[in-house]
């Protein structure tokens, strides 16, 4: 069960959907700190040097889902590196997603 979940589904070309992930990439490589823009709110992440990453993609007749999500812990010391078990951690979460 999550503590604070927040989320927003919203149309896009494929333009504004690249440039979002270009400044979410832009972010992540810049340092630890990430905003993410939710319509007229802002969550501001701090992400560590590790990340367990999962995509995914679902196929449902006409309709395709990409889901691109990070999962971190927000205890002191970062996760190890080596993968991780399918699953979701309490921790820290980003998700890019994409419907078609």
């Amino acid at each position: 069960m999550s503590d604070v979940e927040i989320s927003r589904k919203e149309s896009l070309t494929r333009h504004e959907a690249a440039r979002r992930l270009s400044a979410l990439a832009d972010a992540l490589g810049a340092g630890g700190h990430v905003e993410v823009e939710l319509g007229a709110s802002t969550v501001k992440l701090h992400v560590p040097d590790h990340v367990r990453c999962e995509v995914e993609v679902e196929v449902d007749g006409d309709e395709v889902e990409l889901e691109v999500e990070f999962t971190w812990s927000t205890a002191s010391a970062d996760p190890e590196p080596a993968a991780a078990p399918r699953g979701h951690a309490r921790g820290g979460k980003a998700a890019a997603r994409s419907h078609s």
